[in-house]
């Protein structure tokens, strides 16, 4: 008790230095008194103090920016901390404060503040500032800078403390620790209690006994003296005195020895963890850590798992693996294998150069030079960014956290460098080559819409530039680099001359707005942005063969040697320096590394202006007007610049293409705008089938009278306080309609190695998944299907609504379709034979389901009281994904699914915002990652990859449960095995208390005898080996049934215990009776039988025998041999008036002792040997299957695992299949306002038009996408041609508006026509 007294102090000393350390961490304060920013600890920050914050400093408080060292009024802030996110994010000035641009003093600072209580939302805070002139102006969570967040890219911000210490959001979420008790901990006390009611129900019998035997005596015997008066004891004084000698006789029965032998088998199962080579990572020198000592054996019974995404389960890279432009698909081959053979190593430039190396057919041989000379050069830009950024990787896997050091995030060698397609390239170059002999008489829409893709992805974002030898310094200057051979005159040129060769094709882009009553679309001809770089025919019906043949390269006109010779000089002339992104989601980044690639460069950023070069060289700089960033509402971003040669103000958007399809120009008009949106479409299905992120790039032109009405009321929705949300996302859907669709890109995210692997294997293991991310919903869904946490064939409901009844609704309805699958799934499984376990865990969940639910929805179900609705239907899915999740709602979906349904979780992250589910959880695990050790410091267990919770879990969780479970149980086996013995003997002695074993072998039997085996056997044993147990996940099972330990094992451990108590008491008793032997001698045989039949009943529980166990026995039989001798022949006067002395000197000169050791124990244990045969016999359970194929030669025992698994996957398989679900996909679209006549959804269509019009859903009143569920992928793409289920929700063709309306229609063959845009969607009416 000491010891583990002494270890909890310990780590609670660990956690107080943590806290002081970080209390005393400095800050620089407003001091009134002196009239400068002096040095504060972060404990002494107060609300309304002025705060200064320098780049690379941790943020102490929750506080508004109010100063910011950038012209702009804007700070850069990394939120690792919060979201795990290791992207930059923006933070602005409140608006309307003057100044930016001179110093700030705190002195004239007059407005008063008003804001909102504290409260744990990250994503949401209100307020206004009234200024001395009466004036108020309205601010949110874009002017607070959060505490934990550290600030980059900005040299110097001041704001003021808003909420301090307890206060601060950061704070608010996080609960504190918990101390944690392991199940069989739990367990093990329950049982205690069971000893203690058994050791005073044998008390009560020896005390009525004695009162019984003395009541017997005519005459008070002799040995009964009376007291002083000669009054002698009363019967029932008698028997309460015999209560208490008892209690004291046998109080051995509580195995108080149990709680020190666990924690030294703990500390020895922690010891063999830590030093296990396979949880070793040796990229980052990490080992794992086992920071708790107490919870060890829970590894082994875990039933969920919650798991962070960013950081987590991916590497947070994601990688440009394809793209579809003006209809025509490149599927970059090149680019594919160099991420197939990629490794994250230090690649020399040799190494790293044929890697990347890639030629390209040139159009012919004059032109040869030309082609290969400029790859080369971008891989030497690539490289030395690349030397640097992995300098950075290295010092930081050391363990050091040096915040200027910090590594610039997307921008590891696998993400910047996109090896170009090779037709893509050349078609872009054989456009630049035409480009100065285009006359007004060529079409060049193709070539038009090529190089808008290229710029919307270099312009649509918010990438910072830095350069690589300065990564956190942004570039605001484009370089003064400019070609000889063309100058910005001749661009501008060529940029009329293609407008004019344009405009005899083009086409008007026109929106009108009831609410506004002004047209915001282009009232004249919509231009296609002309630039350079650009070509391609995507309609090759239209131009017969012309683009085969340029794709041959038979056409060698390709323009003046001139502008050739001008890329030549290009290609040549003195490269600027490499050029860092720092974006704020690996999206963004990786879309401008692809633009990098086809030398359509972002070179530098500002918050008003844009720079992209060329390529040929030529620098243009845009003009940004205005940006509206993504929000996960709107599920797009866009971007508002005047072109520096058209002068045209054009709007260029990215997005999701479920909503990007759906604000395309209606081109009805045009068949070549229409196929090619049909081609996009299909090419789009086949990467959702790819596992890749999809984003659709569009454009649109506007004239200067609408864009300047709609700037006009976009500044009125920005200086609202009141609906200001609203009317901000009026505005953005005013702006971004009637797009033109210019292409789509595939995005892979990097996953970290062996994910997939793993959770296949947690899976079949019988864990189930959650994922709690505050990332992006279609990230993380995105993310499930790459690391197979969702199935193409689940069906998967997606619920986010901000109305309570909405969210009941939604849950009753779809809880009902689930339980209607999961009842009929229930008679199928008992026909074919497969038999659940007694103690399976709480109704299997189906295998059909996945749930998709955002952190606004989750508010709806903690605060209106709809827990059991959730757990009930979660329950049932087979993954479950928590998107923008809150670390305080992280914490209670952990609370709740343990408090509901009483199972062992595990919660996973590596970063701050996991911490409050890390410690709610029954096992934390910290991921040694990039984000800090704030998830480390809290966790219970340390691993440095993801993929190392397989063996975790696996391996040592079985290993540590077996052992620890099968110790408890012995120990309580020994201890009432022993005393009972004590017990027995009390029948023949009258109750008296008496004993027939000396008092210091009683003593000596649980201290020394018996105590090394069972420690050792807690630690070594090993009932199936590493290998069968990663092989066969099944054996997980075990542990989370509590098969081992549980009630139905402790009584029978005990009545097995008083069995062979019995044979050990009454067989010397019977070989004895009626001789003339004494006590001791009677006792002698006994105690000596039963330590041969404990220590004997240990080797048939063990699996593994090792040398050190072997001995361990062996000394501990020889201990007891030896000491009794030696204290029989020392002892002449120890227990007067009895005498030990000589006495087991003499028996081992009789026969009868011998006999009685040899023939005794096998009969104590014969019933459990007999059981134990039968069961291995008859009902051979998995692991006898498991510990009979360890005796196996190596080659049988991979064939014979084999064998299992495919067994029990064909007796596990379904008996016929379900033409609803293996004929399509059918994944779920909740959307509550939906009009039933526009949500008759199904494979790749939509039958309603305008499912985000007002008309359709009148219920919106403007709100922005109300109860909206976004549908999940993805159909096949051969089933999206086919006639196929339209999904258990979808209504039928029929339906009539208002009909059906708030029920699950019954039709479930309904069927609809393929065509449109939208995958395969099923969706319900309420």
């Amino acid at each position: 008790m000491a010891i583990t007294a002494i270890k909890d102090a310990w780590e609670d000393f660990r956690r107080y230095k943590l806290d002081k350390e970080i209390n005393h961490m400095g800050c620089y304060i407003y001091s009134r008194e002196e009239r400068a920013y002096v040095e504060r600890c972060w404990k002494d920050v107060r609300v309304g103090d002025f705060v200064q914050l320098q780049c690379n400093e941790t943020i102490p408080a929750d506080i508004l920016l109010l100063h910011s060292s950038d012209q702009s009024g804007i700070c850069h802030l990394e939120t690792a901390n919060l979201d795990g996110e290791t992207n930059l994010k923006q933070r602005r000035v409140v608006r309307g404060l003057p100044g930016q641009n001179a110093l700030f003093e705190p002195e004239f600072f007059q407005s008063t503040i008003t804001c909102e209580m504290p409260n744990n939302d990250l994503n949401k805070f209100q307020g206004y500032m009234e200024q001395p002139n009466d004036e108020r102006v309205g601010f949110n969570i874009e002017s607070l800078l959060l505490r934990g967040c550290t600030i980059r890219n900005t040299e110097v911000a001041v704001g003021i403390v808003i909420y301090a210490g307890h206060e601060t959001k950061a704070m608010l979420n996080n609960n504190g620790p918990r101390y944690k008790r392991s199940r069989i901990e739990r367990r093990m006390n329950v049982d205690i209690f069971l000893c203690v009611g058994l050791l005073f129900v044998m008390c009560l019998i020896g005390a009525v006994g004695h009162g019984i035997w003395t009541g017997t005596f005519s005459e008070h015997p002799p040995y009964d003296v009376p007291d002083e008066y000669g009054n002698f004891l009363s019967p029932a004084l008698a028997g309460f005195y015999t209560f208490l000698t008892m209690i004291i006789l046998l109080q051995t029965l509580i195995p108080i020895s149990l709680y020190m032998s666990i924690e030294l088998v703990k500390l020895g199962q922690v010891f063999l963890i830590h030093n296990d080579i396979d949880l070793y990572d040796e990229a980052a020198d990490l080992p794992i850590q086992c920071r708790a000592l107490n919870i060890t054996e829970d590894l082994g019974q875990i039933q969920y798992i919650f798991s962070d995404k960013t950081g987590t389960l991916t590497e947070n890279k994601m990688v440009f693996r394809r793209c579809t432009v003006d209809g025509i698909e490149f599927s970059h081959q090149e680019n594919a294998k160099r991420l197939e053979t990629h490794k994250e190593l230090d690649l020399d430039d040799e190494d790293f150069t044929k890697l990347q190396h890639f030629t390209l057919p040139p159009p012919n041989l004059g032109r040869a030079a030309c082609a290969q000379q400029s790859p080369p050069g971008a891989l030497r830009r690539c490289q030395s960014a690349r030397a640097r950024v992995q300098g950075h990787a290295r010092s930081r896997s050391l363990g050091r956290r040096d915040s200027s050091q910090s590594q610039v995030a997307f921008s590891s060698t696998i993400e910047k460098d996109v090896t170009p397609d090779s037709r893509l390239l050349r078609r872009v170059r054989e456009a630049a080559l035409q480009t100065e002999s285009l006359s007004p008489f060529i079409p060049t829409r193709t070539s038009t819409a090529f190089a808008d893709f290229f710029l919307a992805l270099a312009i649509c974002n918010t990438v910072l530039v830095s350069t690589a030898t300065e990564p956190r310094q942004r570039v605001t200057i484009p370089p003064p680099i400019k070609p000889p051979g063309i100058t910005l005159e001749k661009i501008h040129q060529i940029f009329q001359r293609l407008k004019l060769a344009s405009l005899s094709q083009s086409f008007s882009s026109s929106q009108s707005s009831s609410e506004l009553g002004v047209s915001f679309g282009a009232r004249g001809p919509e231009e296609p942005l002309p630039a350079l770089g650009s070509g391609d025919s995507s309609d090759r019906g239209d131009r017969g063969d012309s683009g085969d043949r340029r794709d041959s390269g038979d056409s060698t006109d390709m323009g003046p040697a001139s502008l050739e010779e001008m890329l030549q000089s290009v290609s040549s002339s003195s490269l600027p320096p490499a050029l860092c992104y720092e974006a704020e989601s690996p999206d963004e980044a990786a879309l401008v590394h692809a633009a990098q690639a086809y030398s359509f460069s972002l070179v530098s950023r500002t918050p008003e202006r844009v720079t992209v070069r060329l390529p040929q060289g030529t620098l243009l700089t845009f003009d940004i007007l205005h940006t509206l960033g993504f929000d996960s509402v709107r599920k797009r971003m866009s971007v508002v610049v005047r072109h520096p040669l058209t002068k045209e103000i054009v709007v260029y958007t990215k997005g999701a293409d479920s909503v990007i399809m759906d604000l395309l120009e209606d081109s009805g008009a045009e068949k070549r705008m229409k196929r090619i949106k049909e081609k996009t479409q299909k090419h789009l299905d086949l990467y959702a089938r790819d596992g890749l992120r999809t984003l659709c790039i569009a454009k649109k032109v506007l004239n200067e009278d609408d864009f300047q009405k709609w700037a006009n009321f976009r500044r009125e929705a920005e200086a609202a306080i009141e609906n200001r949300e609203e009317l901000l996302m009026e505005t953005a859907q005013h702006l971004e309609t009637k797009l033109t669709l210019l292409g789509a890109t595939g995005i892979e995210d990097r996953l970290q190695d062996g994910v997939p692997d793993t959770i296949m294997a947690l899976r079949e293991a019988g864990i189930q998944i959650w994922v709690l991310t505050g990332d992006k919903q279609e990230t993380a869904v995105n993310i499930a299907y790459s690391c197979k946490l969702l199935d193409q064939r689940d069906t998967v409901f997606t619920i986010n609504t901000e109305n309570k009844e909405t969210c009941e609704s939604l849950l009753d309805l779809t809880l009902e379709e689930v339980r209607k699958s999961y009842e009929c799934d229930k008679p199928r499984r008992k026909i074919f034979g497969i038999i659940p376990t007694a103690a399976e865990a709480p109704e299997a969940p189906s295998t059909e389901f996945g749930l998709v639910i955002d952190g606004k929805t989750l508010s709806l179900i903690f605060q209106g009281g709809l827990q059991e609705k959730f757990v009930s239907l979660a329950r049932r899915c087979r993954s479950v994904l928590c998107c923008r999740s809150t670390p305080l709602q992280k914490g209670m979906v952990v609370r709740l699914l343990r408090g509901q349904l009483r199972v062992m979780t595990l919660a996973i992250g590596d970063g701050a915002n996991d911490v409050s589910m890390i410690q709610a959880a029954d096992v934390g695990i910290g991921i040694s990652g990039q984000e800090g050790m704030q998830a480390v410091m809290a966790s219970d267990f340390a691993i440095a990859r993801f993929k190392h919770l397989r063996k975790l879990l696996l391996v040592h969780g079985h290993w540590c449960y077996s052992r620890l479970a099968k110790t408890v149980i012995y120990f309580f086996y020994k201890n009432v095995s022993y005393v009972n013995l004590l017990f027995w003997y009390q029948f023949f002695c009258g109750f008296s208390g008496s004993t027939m074993i000396d008092y210091w072998q009683m003593i000596f039997f649980n201290l020394f005898f018996t105590s090394v085996p069972p420690i050792l056997f807690g630690v070594l044993d090993k009932d199936v080996s590493a290998e069968t147990l990663l092989g066969l996940p099944e054996l997980y099972r075990n542990g989370q049934n509590s098969e081992i330990y549980n009630l139905s094992t402790f009584i029978i451990t005990m009545l097995d215990a008083f069995y062979q108590s019995l044979i050990c008491f009454f067989v010397p008793y019977l070989v004895y009776k009626d001789s003339d032997i004494d006590v001791f001698s009677f006792g002698n045989p006994i105690n000596t039988i039963s330590l041969l039949t404990i220590l004997l009943h240990q080797a048939l529980e063990m699996k593994t025998w090792t040398l050190s166990q072997l001995v361990a026995m062996m000394c501990s039989l020889g201990f007891y041999l030896v000491f009794s001798l030696i204290y029989n022949a020392m002892c002449l006067l120890c227990n007067p008036p009895t005498n030990p002395y000589w006495i087991l000197e003499r028996q081992l000169s009789e026969p009868t002792f011998y006999l009685l050791c040899l023939l005794t124990p096998p009969a104590a244990l014969l019933p459990r040997f007999f059981i134990s045969a039968l069961r291995g016999t008859f009902g051979a359970s998995l692991i006898l299957k498991a510990q009979r194929i360890d005796k196996l030669p190596k080659g049988q025992q991979d064939l014979e695992i084999q064998k299992l698994r495919s067994r029990k996957a064909t007796s596990g398989a379904s008996p016929a299949p379900n033409d609803d679900l293996d004929q399509s996909i059918s994944h779920l679209c909740v959307s509550p306002f939906l009009h039933p006549a526009a949500a008759a959804v199904s494979q790749g269509h939509t039958e309603g038009q305008g499912l985000s019009s007002s008309a359709v859903n009148p219920l919106r009143r403007g709100t922005p996408e109300e109860g909206y569920c976004f549908y999940n992928r993805w159909a096949e793409e051969e089933s999206a041609a086919t006639d196929s289920s339209a999904g258990p929700f979808a209504p039928s063709r029929g339906t009539a508006p208002g009909q059906g309306c708030g029920q699950v229609p019954k039709d479930r063959d309904s069927r609809a026509s393929s065509g449109s845009h939208r995958r395969s969607v099923s969706a319900v009416t309420l």
